[in-house]
């Protein structure tokens, strides 16, 4: 990764097993797995598959749950674009075959 590069997600889908498919601005797609994350901290707030699904936003550039509806990010729970960007790349169809 390019050390002046900032990731920005431009995309974020979320799955029924509690993956989010981030769409970056340079092409990337990335597979981000909360599975484990979701049974602690806070976290536990998005456990509910359809809060999960239904308040994925993208926020600050990054992937974020808008658990108030308010868009304001002090109050939504995010993760850290680089944490998103390390993960391994994926492909358009590799996504497709996963959400099929």
């Amino acid at each position: 990764m390019d050390n002046q590069y900032f990731p920005k997600v431009v995309q974020a889908i979320a799955t029924d097993d509690y993956k989010v498919y981030a769409y970056f601005d340079d092409g990337s797609i990335k597979c981000l797995d909360m599975t484990e994350k979701i049974n602690s901290g806070i976290f536990q707030q998005i456990k509910d598959i359809e809060i999960f699904k239904k308040t994925l936003t993208i926020l600050n550039d990054t992937v974020a749950w808008d658990i108030n509806g308010k868009y304001d990010p002090r109050e939504c729970i995010d993760i850290d674009p680089f944490t998103i960007y390390e993960q391994p790349d994926i492909s358009e169809s590799e996504f497709l075959n996963n959400i099929a």
